[in-house]
């Protein structure tokens, strides 16, 4: 039996709710919400405007029972009622048809489970340490290759141009290190990946299935879909290896198409060092407790807007720029204290 010292209980329309679990994510942060502990927070809920998703999500933490059964009792609809959340959610999404769409954006705080086959979801589970701990020897080995790439065929190149031109002399005042055009390749990797982060947020993962076809509910929710789904499902909040590098070969053999031989690893190293940077940031806007007036202070209370308010912007992650490009930037208001998460 819980522990009445570890409750955090309130009284809302009548009706008890214990949010103590909830204390950790609630965008607001733990100082907001301090004062209402034990006490009737229904006035307080109506003046602040919480959004449909967030309220939705409050249904959460009821006390004696997660929701009302229905419309008929004069609640909104109970949508997790037309799934069973005992079993295997993917083969269940494609039969929720044209109410797909509002059961996706409607989240809760469980842990979700893809596949019944334990091998399969094992696969799509992925503490947050895992995607350093593959991602970043593969960088250093690809800098390093794609600088001794670059060096053998620069290199080539000049020493065929300054013989064919008698400029031999050249050879001896061109500089050995290539340390400079290397950095330079990885950090346009960097930016292209920042780019890549934006439009893939933007027009593949918020894509919106129309329900008339169940292969589109089962892409969307499989790549994105679920996180909106459960976003505080800790085994979801980064990118399983498997497909990343499934992604980032993909990525390789298009920047083979665009980018020159000399230094295509170079760029593919830095647009993958900047899918683990994303990945990272991405698990710390939701886990992390940032101080206030810092960078990722900022992202988190961005992140939190487009979880339960704004779905259709705010698609930044590690960074808002390519949403103020675009015109998709959320314009967080003025708080009159900070928030501490």
């Amino acid at each position: 039996m819980k522990n009445e010292q570890d409750a955090f209980d309130i009284l809302y329309q009548n009706e008890p709710y214990d949010i103590k679990g909830f204390l950790k994510n609630h965008p607001g942060g733990t100082n907001y919400l301090a004062p209402y502990r034990a006490k009737d927070v229904s006035k307080r809920m109506e003046d602040i405007k919480h959004s449909k998703a967030a309220l939705y999500l409050f249904k959460e933490y009821k006390k004696g029972g997660k929701r009302k059964k229905g419309p008929n009792e004069g609640e909104e609809e109970d949508l997790e009622r037309l799934v069973d959340w005992s079993k295997p959610m993917l083969r269940q999404v494609a039969t929720l048809g044209t109410k797909y769409k509002e059961w996706v954006i409607s989240p809760v705080d469980r842990n979700l489970r893809l596949f019944g086959n334990p091998i399969l979801e094992n696969l799509t589970i992925t503490p947050w340490y895992v995607v350093p701990i593959v991602w970043i020897p593969i960088i250093i080995y690809l800098i390093k290759s794609g600088a001794v790439r670059y060096t053998s065929i620069t290199k080539g190149w000049l020493r065929n141009v300054c013989v064919m031109g008698k400029l031999k002399i050249l050879l001896y005042f061109s500089d050995p290190s290539p340390c400079i055009p290397v950095v330079l390749y990885v950090v346009l990797g960097l930016i292209i990946w920042s780019l890549l982060e934006y439009s893939l947020h933007r027009w593949v993962f918020h894509i919106e299935p129309s329900g008339r076809s169940k292969l589109m509910i089962y892409f969307h929710f499989t790549i994105h879909g679920l996180h909106h789904k459960v976003p505080f499902d800790t085994r979801r909040l980064v990118f399983p290896p498997f497909p990343a590098a499934i992604i980032a070969f993909t990525l390789y053999q298009i920047f083979s198409f665009v980018i020159p031989e000399s230094c295509v690893i170079l760029v593919t190293a830095g647009a993958i060092a900047g899918y683990v940077v994303y990945d990272m940031i991405h698990y710390y806007l939701h886990y992390g407790s940032p101080e206030e007036n810092s960078y990722f202070y900022q992202l988190k209370r961005y992140h939190n807007q487009h979880h339960f308010a704004h779905h259709d912007s705010g698609f930044g992650i590690s960074s808002i720029f390519w949403d103020k490009i675009f015109g998709t930037a959320i314009r967080l208001r003025h708080l009159k204290m900070g928030i501490k998460w």
